[in-house]
C-alpha cells in the first residue's frame, strides 16, 4: 500500500468513529470473541469486539439488571476460555449453567444472532465437573475445615461486629497454639464454651480474655448458622482447590460448576464460601507473574452479597486477595447488578468490563446509572441513553489491550453460547457427578478426633477425678465416724471402779470449797505478775 493510500485510510478513520473503536480491539495475539460492534443503531459484523487472552488475569466485571443476559455472557466467556485450555470456575446460583457441558440446541433465534455478529455457530459441550456445598444438592461435596475457613471469613458469615471478630481471632489463636484442631462447627463451639468455663476462663487472660457476653453472642450465632444447614459445609475431607485447575484429556480447560440452587436462600453463606475458595487458591498457588493465558478464571456471581455488611478487616482481606492473586495466574470476574455494588478499591482493579442494560425506573436507579457512567472512560456514546436502551444480549464493553491500556468503549451485540442455554436434566447431572473420579475422594465425610473430642475427653477425665476424690473423702469421713462410734461404744460398755480414798476426799464438798478459796488468792497473785501491777504494802 502506498503512503498516499495509508494517509487516506488514516483520514477516513478520523471521520469514522466506529472504525476508531474497532481498531482498539484489533489484537495480534489470542483473544476471546465477544461479538460485533453496535453503532448508530446498526450491528456491524465486520467490526469485532474481543478480549486478549493474556489480559484475563487482570480481573473483570460483568454487570447489568436482572434478565439482561449476564448469565449467557458468563457462559460465552467460559466456553472460549475452556476451548483455549484455561480452566474456569462458575457459581450456578439458579441452576441454569449446568448446560455448559451439553451441546446447544439450534434454532431460528440462534441462527439470527450468529448472522448478526458473523459467528460460525456449532453446538458444543465442554468438559465439566459439578460441585455442591457440603453435599447439599447434586454435586461433589466441597467442604472446608473451620481452621482453613479462618476467623475473618467466619466472622463475616456469623455477622459479628468488630469486637466480636477480634475475640473470635483470639479463640482461633488459642486453638492453634494448643493443638486443638477446629475441623467442624462442634469443635469451635466446644472451644468457645471451654474458654468461659471455670476450668478454661484463665487461658486467655494474658492476651485479652473472652467475655461471657461475647462468647454468648458467638455461640448463639453458631446455633443460628447450624439451623441453616451449615453443619454440612465444615468437615473433612477438605476440598483441594487445586482440583479447579485441571484440563481435560483433549487439552480443553475443565469448567467447574458449583451448584447452589439448594442453598440460594442462604446468600451470605455461599458468597463467603466462594471467597474462601478464592483465598485458598491465593494461599496455595506459586507466583508466576504475567502469563500468555491465565491458569484459572474465577467468576464470582452475586458479588454484592459478599460486600454487604462487611467489616473493614474483611474488605481489606478481599482487596488484598484480588490485587495479589493476579500474579498467581488467576483472573476474577465479579458478577453483579451495578458497579456500585463493588467497593471502590476492588472496582479499581477490574480492567475488563461488560456492562449490560440498566433500568432507571426510580430516583435510586437514576443515581446508580449516573454513577455507572462515571466509571467508564471517555466515550463517543451517550452512555446514559445507551445503557437504558440496550437489548437482551447486548452490552457496553471496555477491556485492557495487549499493552495494558483501556480500549475504547464499545456497544456490542454479544455472540450466542454454543452449549445448552439452560440446565441439563437432573438424571444426567446426577450421572455425571457419580461418574467423576473425584466422587470417591470427597463424597463420604470423615469425623476424626479434633477439638471437641479432646476437650470432651479432658472434661470427662477431670469429672472422673473429682468424683473419685469426693468418694475417697466420703469414705474417710465414714471411717472416722465409725471409729468414734466404736470408741463411744467401748466407753459405755466398761464397768466403773469404786472410788479410792483420795478420790473420795477430792470429791467432797469441803475440799472443793477450800480449793476455790486457794485458787482465788493464787489467781490474784498471777494477775499482778502478768499485767505488772504492784502488791500493796501493809
Amino acid at each position: 500500500m502506498s503512503e498516499s493510500t495509508d494517509a487516506a485510510a488514516a483520514a477516513a478513520d478520523q471521520t469514522d468513529p466506529a472504525g476508531q473503536i474497532a481498531a482498539g480491539y484489533a489484537f495480534t495475539g489470542p483473544a476471546l470473541d465477544l461479538g460485533a460492534l453496535l453503532w448508530d443503531g446498526a450491528c456491524l459484523p465486520d467490526r469485532q469486539i474481543r478480549i486478549p487472552l493474556s489480559m484475563l488475569n487482570r480481573h473483570g466485571l460483568v454487570a447489568g439488571a436482572t434478565g439482561t443476559g449476564k448469565t449467557k455472557t458468563l457462559q460465552l466467556i467460559a466456553e472460549q476460555l475452556s476451548a483455549n485450555g484455561v480452566p474456569v470456575f462458575l457459581a450456578d446460583i439458579k441452576g441454569d449453567v449446568s448446560g455448559i457441558t451439553a451441546p446447544g440446541t439450534p434454532g431460528e433465534r440462534i441462527d439470527e444472532r450468529a448472522r448478526d455478529v458473523a459467528q460460525t455457530w456449532e453446538p458444543t459441550g465442554f468438559p465439566g465437573e459439578f460441585y455442591s456445598l457440603g453435599g447439599i444438592g447434586p454435586g461433589i461435596p466441597v467442604r472446608s475445615t473451620v481452621t482453613a475457613f479462618g476467623p475473618v471469613l467466619m466472622s463475616k458469615v456469623l455477622q459479628l461486629n468488630q469486637t466480636q471478630e477480634q475475640s473470635l481471632g483470639l479463640i482461633f489463636h488459642y486453638a492453634d497454639t494448643k493443638g486443638l484442631e477446629l475441623i467442624d462447627l462442634k469443635d469451635l463451639r466446644a472451644v468457645v464454651a471451654f474458654l468461659v468455663s471455670d476450668q478454661g476462663k484463665a487461658e486467655l487472660k494474658g492476651i485479652g480474655g473472652l467475655s461471657t457476653v461475647t462468647a454468648g453472642v458467638i455461640l448463639r450465632a453458631l446455633t443460628a448458622f447450624e439451623t441453616q444447614g451449615a453443619t454440612e459445609f465444615f468437615g473433612e475431607p477438605e476440598f483441594d482447590t487445586g482440583e479447579l485447575l485441571r484440563t481435560a484429556a483433549d487439552g480443553r480447560g475443565v469448567v467447574s460448576v458449583l451448584e447452589l440452587p439448594a442453598v440460594q436462600d442462604k446468600p451470605q453463606l455461599f458468597s463467603t464460601f466462594l471467597m474462601w475458595l478464592l483465598a485458598d487458591l491465593y494461599n496455595d498457588l506459586p507466583e508466576v507473574g504475567d502469563l500468555d493465558r491465565p491458569k484459572l478464571v474465577f467468576f464470582f456471581d452475586e458479588a454484592h452479597l459478599l460486600f454487604s455488611g462487611a467489616s473493614k478487616a474483611f474488605l481489606q482481606s478481599v482487596t488484598q486477595t484480588v490485587r495479589l492473586i493476579r500474579s498467581k495466574g488467576v483472573g476474577v470476574f465479579f458478577v453483579t447488578q451495578t458497579p456500585k455494588d463493588v467497593p471502590a478499591d476492588v472496582l479499581g482493579q477490574l480492567g475488563n468490563r461488560v456492562q449490560h442494560a440498566l433500568r432507571a425506573f426510580t430516583p435510586d436507579d437514576a443515581k446508580a446509572l449516573k454513577a455507572t457512567v462515571k466509571t467508564f472512560p471517555h466515550s463517543a456514546y451517550d452512555l446514559e441513553e445507551l445503557l437504558t436502551g440496550l437489548g437482551t444480549g447486548e452490552a457496553v464493553v471496555t477491556v485492557l489491550s495487549e499493552n495494558g491500556a483501556p480500549t475504547p468503549v464499545a456497544a456490542t451485540r454479544l455472540r450466542a453460547p454454543q452449549s445448552l442455554m439452560g440446565p441439563i436434566a437432573a438424571d444426567d447431572l446426577e450421572r455425571a457427578v457419580r461418574a467423576s473420579l473425584l466422587w470417591s475422594r470427597y463424597a463420604e465425610p470423615v469425623d476424626r478426633e479434633s477439638a471437641y473430642e479432646k476437650i470432651s475427653a479432658e472434661q470427662a477425665a477431670a469429672e472422673a477425678q473429682a468424683e473419685a476424690a469426693a468418694a475417697a473423702a466420703e469414705a474417710e469421713k465414714q471411717a472416722k465416724a465409725a471409729e468414734k462410734e466404736a470408741a463411744r461404744a467401748a466407753g459405755r460398755g466398761a464397768p466403773k471402779a469404786d472410788p479410792s480414798l483420795a478420790e473420795q476426799v477430792v470429791g467432797s464438798g469441803l475440799f472443793r470449797s477450800l480449793a476455790r478459796s486457794i485458787g482465788t488468792q493464787l489467781g490474784r497473785e498471777i494477775s499482778r505478775s502478768v499485767f505488772g501491777t504492784a502488791r500493796r504494802r501493809r
